[in-house]
Order: C-alpha cells, then structure tokens, then sequence
C-alpha cells in the first residue's frame, strides 16, 4: 500500500505522512475560525490543496477489504485513516511486542524438514523475514544465512562445511546460498538415483565379499571425486 500510494504522486503520500486540515472560514478581522469553510467558497486555489488527500483516501477505501473498510469509512482524512489501519494489522505495542516474541521463537526453532526440499525451505524463511518487517524489525543477511546454514538436514553437512570455510559469512547473500544449496541438492538427488540403480546391480551379484568390495570402491570413488570438485572451485 505504502508503494501504490508514492506511485500516485508526491502530494498523495505526503498527505498520508503530514495528513490535511479542512479549509476553516476567516472572522472580519482576517483571523482563523473554528467553522469549517463551505467547499463551494473555495478558491481556484484551495481546490488543489485537497487533492492529495481525497487520492489517498479513496487508495485506501478500495484498497481494504470489508471489514477493514468499517473501521476507517467515517474518515475525511487519509492519515487518520492510515493509522487507524496500521494499528488494525500491526496492534498497540504490548501487541506487536507479543507478536515479535512469538515470532522469535517461531525463528529460533524452525528447521528444515527431512522431506523438505531447499525451495520450499527458503520460502518459509522468506515468510517470516517479511512478518519481522512487519513489526518493524529488519533482519540482516548475515542472520539469514546462519540460521539455515545451522537449521540444514545431515544430508547437508558436507557442503555446509565447504561454505563455511571456503567463504565469507558476513558478505554471503541468501540468494547465492539458496543457488548453491539447490546445486547441491540436485546433485544428491542424482546420485540417490544412481545409487538405487546400482544396488539393483550388485544384489544379482551372489557373493556377499564381492558386494562389500563394490560398495567400498564406490564409496572411495565419489568421495575423492567430490573432494577434486570442490579443490577445483576452491
């Protein structure tokens, strides 16, 4: 809403950010009085100090929903208005401070799930990034990119080490983790599928030394190749 409202015009957010007095009538001496002016003795020029106000306004009425609508119908001014909706969404103080505390805790303790792929994962992050921005609170990168670093399933410990020690935590962007994150990811998916093909193979093989000594060369295969892999990178 803040973005629609400033692509209007600079007048429109302006009047939501300093709100607008209604036009008062002048005694005889020149001096402001408590009537309100009649619109239809307005000047050419006071019809243009009200504009801001009534675009906003009528942003804001089609911009809500039913119920929000009640509340702020009867307002004639957009920043009384605006805040009466900021109140609605975001609560009093004691509330958003509730709210943050719940939110933290929500933070503290979310982990990726077994079943859960990097994308989807990412977008719960982002869910709660945003209701933090809501209250107020910004959340730096830095933060981001630790908390899913530490919140990664077993499957991820190798590349988690890889990152930590081959970059800068503090520089690291969440997209450029999340990238790297789905490239690893897609690689383990394949290799589980290779693998399944290749347990198919080696359980027509009868003899159970000749088995173990697949598995261990396969094993030894895949860690000295990722190990190139990432010297390479590196």
């Amino acid at each position: 809403m803040s973005a629609f409202l400033k692509s209007i015009d600079n007048k429109t957010w302006k009047a939501v950010l300093k709100g607008w007095e209604h036009l008062v009538a002048l005694d005889k001496d020149g001096n402001k009085t408590v009537v309100l002016k009649p619109e239809e003795e307005w000047t050419t020029a006071e019809d243009e100090l009200p504009f801001g106000n009534s675009k906003a306004l009528n942003a804001l009425f089609n911009g809500v929903e039913k119920n929000m609508f009640r509340l702020i119908k009867q307002c004639i001014v957009a920043k009384d208005a605006w805040e009466i909706l900021k109140t609605a969404h975001e609560g009093t103080t004691k509330v958003k401070s509730a709210r943050h505390r719940l939110l933290t805790t929500k933070f503290k303790n979310l982990k990726m799930l077994e079943d859960e792929n990097i994308q989807d994962y990412h977008l719960n992050i982002l869910d709660i990034e945003n209701l933090f921005d809501s209250l107020g609170h910004k959340m730096f990168e830095e933060k981001l990119v630790r908390k899913i670093l530490r919140s990664l399933p077993e499957r991820f410990d190798m590349k988690v080490i890889v990152i930590e020690e081959a970059q800068d935590i503090s520089t690291l962007k969440v997209d450029e983790l999340i990238g790297s994150l789905q490239n690893f990811e897609i690689n383990i998916n394949n290799n589980i599928d290779k693998k399944c093909k290749d347990n198919a193979l080696i359980s027509d093989i009868d003899d159970e030394e000749t088995q173990r000594d697949l598995r261990t060369m396969k094993v030894c295969y895949r860690l000295l190749h990722y190990l190139e892999d990432n010297s390479i990178r590196s």
